[in-house]
């Protein structure tokens, strides 16, 4: 029985939860973990399969020979534009635990914006003991730039909490409950839109997206003076210098930012210090490295088992 091929690991992810994951996990095969000193300058050629995020741009071109690429997160904008990225499957990286953490996000995010969070922590900081006028749930509609699995995910879980949700992809998606625009319909949905959530992936087509143009449209009939911004998909399909302009002049009345068009976000960013802005270091879905490995060790299995692989990418769309 020929053994099996090997499996790279290239992540950058917290390297003592890469180790505790890899611990039990391709019991059957060498995992050749690039964190490690003794494997970052290996020969790589002859091997199978490789899981990347953020990897070593020499990557490709000591691994020669890989039949599928595995993204360690469900964005892959990262990995089409690696050096050398060979043409065989790339496979993203879908699983509950990186749904739910995605939609957690999202829900605190506006439930922070709701329940005014911002200006009652100022309030307390100066002892001031007052109560704001308070509107509900229902009072706001939150839109949401991609319908994909996370964004339909956190649109039922608004939803239940009883905000409006209407949703916007490039193509139409029917979503139990929710009312969804596509196309050449945004404009409609963004008027409608009090806390707009951006959940896209990042093509040519959503590059600089979030823009001035677009905030402009939002619509002005909430119980707020503006509508609010809010971004969990992809830092480059913001335009920031339009989001502090937006902010500035009241276009938006905050936002919540974990993505960012330069990541780390620089110390010098005015988004730090904005008391209406958010700012989380790209954790809204962070991935849990066990059951990524879990999910790379099922898709392996499938195609040895001459099953087609699942959540294969679209390189020419993206995603």
């Amino acid at each position: 029985m020929p053994s099996k091929s090997p499996v790279i690991v290239d992540l950058k992810f917290i390297p003592e939860e890469v180790e505790a994951a890899l611990k039990g996990a391709f019991p059957d095969r060498e995992v050749i973990n690039r964190a490690d000193t003794i494997h970052y300058n290996r020969n790589l050629s002859g091997i199978d399969y490789a899981v990347v995020w953020k990897s070593a741009p020499d990557l490709f071109e000591r691994a020669p020979d890989l039949k599928v690429v595995f993204s360690g997160g469900a964005g892959v904008d990262h990995v089409l534009t690696l050096p050398g990225l060979p043409d065989v499957p790339l496979v993203r990286f879908v699983d509950r635990s990186l749904t739910t953490r995605m939609s957690e996000w999202v829900v605190m995010q506006c439930l922070m914006h709701l329940r005014q969070h911002r200006a009652y922590e100022a309030l307390a900081a100066k002892r001031e003991w007052r109560d704001l006028s308070q509107p509900e749930a229902a009072d706001f509609t939150v839109g949401i730039m991609g319908m994909g699995v996370l964004g339909q995910d956190a649109a039922r879980k608004l939803s239940v909490l009883g905000f409006n949700v209407v949703g916007w992809s490039r193509s139409k998606k029917a979503v139990d409950g929710i009312e969804t625009y596509a196309g050449d319909e945004l404009d409609t949905f963004l008027a409608r839109t009090d806390f707009l959530v951006g959940l896209l992936p990042l093509t040519p087509d959503t590059k600089g997206i979030f823009n001035a143009g677009l905030f402009a449209k939002l619509s002005r009939n909430g119980p707020f003076a503006a509508p609010i911004f809010i971004n969990g998909g992809r830092g480059g399909s913001q335009v920031e210098a339009d989001i502090l302009s937006a902010l500035d002049s009241g276009l938006l009345g905050a936002a919540s930012l974990d993505v960012f068009e330069q990541e780390p976000l620089l110390p010098e960013s005015r988004f730090w210090q904005m008391p209406n802005v958010y700012v989380t270091p790209h954790v809204a879905a962070s991935s849990d490295v066990k059951a990524l490995f879990s999910h790379v060790e099922q898709q392996i299995a499938r195609l040895e088992g001459g099953l087609p692989l699942q959540h294969v990418v679209d390189k020419l769309a993206g995603y």
